[in-house]
C-alpha cells in the first residue's frame, strides 16, 4: 500500500500567498489561524506540521486537505486534474462573497477565455 505525505512546500506556498493578500507578518498569520508561530518556522524550514496543525492550516486555507497529499511515488495527489471549468464552477458556487448573477459572469467569461485559447493553440499546432 503506496504511503501518502504532506507536501510541505506547497502547503507553506499557499499559506504564504494568503499571508501577503492579508498584508500579514507570519506572527499575525499564526494567530489569525490559530495555530503556533513555530508551526510557521517549522514550515518555513520544511518540516510536516502535526496532524491537528495540518487540519487547523487547511480547514482555514478553504482548500481539502488532498490538495496537500503526495504519494509514495512522488506523484501529487492533484497530478489527475479535473476538468478546469468544473472545478471553478465548484469555487465559484461555494463563494458567499458573490451573487449569483457574478458567479454566472465570471464563469462565462472563464469559458470564453478558455475557447479562444484552445482555438488559437490548434491554430499554432497546425
Amino acid at each position: 500500500m503506496a504511503q501518502t505525505r504532506i507536501n510541505v512546500p506547497a502547503l507553506y506556498a499557499a499559506l504564504d500567498a494568503a499571508r501577503k493578500s492579508k498584508n500579514l507578518s507570519w506572527r499575525q498569520l499564526a494567530a489569525e489561524v490559530g495555530c503556533s508561530p513555530s508551526t510557521m518556522t517549522r514550515l518555513a524550514n520544511g518540516y510536516r506540521p502535526d496532524a491537528d496543525a495540518f487540519m487547523t492550516l487547511t480547514q482555514w486555507l478553504k482548500m481539502p486537505a488532498e490538495k496537500f497529499w503526495i504519494s509514495e511515488e512522488g506523484a501529487s495527489q492533484d497530478d489527475e486534474q479535473p476538468e478546469l471549468l468544473a472545478e471553478v464552477g465548484v469555487l465559484l458556487r461555494a463563494r458567499k462573497d458573490l451573487g449569483e448573477e457574478e458567479k454566472q459572469h465570471l464563469q462565462n467569461v472563464l469559458e470564453a477565455a478558455m475557447k479562444l485559447h484552445a482555438t488559437q493553440r490548434a491554430a499554432r499546432n497546425r
